[in-house]
């Protein structure tokens, strides 16, 4: 997460996608949001895909995740639904400045 976190301020990105196929994704998401938050940008979505159980899913939204993708996800909705979301928090971002 600590990585992940420097590299996304590094390269000043909107979303960072974080996969997860063994499990680690109750420990590993709010460890991300944790050094998102240290590095000043807790604004940058996360967005977590892979195997996850659907009774994960409210634990890791209400711990940061803007979307989840599982099996079988179509990319191209996924992508239009990410997109979506990014420019709704801009938006309000741009409102909250004015």
């Amino acid at each position: 997460p600590e990585e992940t976190a420097q590299d996304a301020v590094d390269n000043d990105v909107h979303i960072v996608g974080m996969s997860s196929l063994a499990a680690g994704h109750k420990t590993l998401l709010p460890q991300l949001v944790e050094e998102l938050e240290k590095r000043g940008r807790g604004d940058i979505m996360i967005i977590v895909g892979g195997v996850i159980p659907a009774q994960d899913y409210e634990f890791l939204l209400s711990h940061g995740a803007s979307a989840i993708y599982g099996p079988g996800t179509v990319i191209p909705a996924a992508a239009k639904e990410m997109l979506e979301i990014l420019s709704e928090r801009l938006r309000l971002a741009e409102e909250g400045e004015a």
